[in-house]
């Protein structure tokens, strides 16, 4: 039997309204030791898992038991989209649990100067997205490139890269990435 770890602890902690930087510091690790467990690139040890499931709160035998329910769901009103962003940047993701699915797609708004941040992002899987309106600076590896409406993004998550708003209006974005990664 594979129990899918990654999946199984994105969607408890999302019940319990918790970010990935939030559980981390209840459990006293990093935030990317999170989001490399939810991405289902790296297992916990049982000690390691014991302590996240410590900051949701709920025990190991409590975990491998839950059986959340498989989306059923096939269409959203713009009003059911969760948002899992914060501040400047808002992440809208289609369908609340993403337990045994493959796929996250997000319509992502960034306020004008907002970004990613500095650090770049790294992760398995793939990502792409399409620029509806403003202006999305886009680093992967050494290459940036501004891309405006109907300009795309489309490459392997695992190579470092950061987005963030160029211009005086905010930037809309709908993307894609495998495995979901929040």
């Amino acid at each position: 039997m594979v129990v899918d770890i990654g999946n199984r602890l994105r969607h408890l902690r999302s019940i319990h309204k918790l970010s990935q930087r939030e559980l981390a510091k209840r459990a006293g690790v990093t935030n990317s030791t999170i989001s490399l467990i939810e991405s289902n690139s790296t297992n916990p040890s049982v000690g390691a898992l014991k302590r996240i499931l410590d900051g949701i709160p709920i025990g190991l035998a409590e975990f491998f038991a839950f059986e959340p329910d498989k989306p059923r769901k096939a269409f959203y009103a713009a009003d059911e989209l969760v948002e899992i962003g914060k501040g400047p940047v808002s992440y809208r993701q289609i369908g609340e649990n993403l337990f045994g699915r493959s796929l996250q797609i997000l319509k992502e708004c960034y306020q004008p100067g907002a970004g990613t941040g500095r650090v770049p992002l790294v992760h398995e899987g793939e990502e792409g997205g399409i620029v509806l309106s403003g202006r999305l600076e886009v680093t992967v590896d050494d290459e940036r490139r501004i891309l405006g409406p109907g300009d795309a993004y489309y490459f392997e998550s695992r190579r470092p890269h950061t987005f963030r708003c160029v211009g005086p209006i905010p930037c809309e974005v709908i993307s894609a990435c495998t495995p979901p990664s929040f």
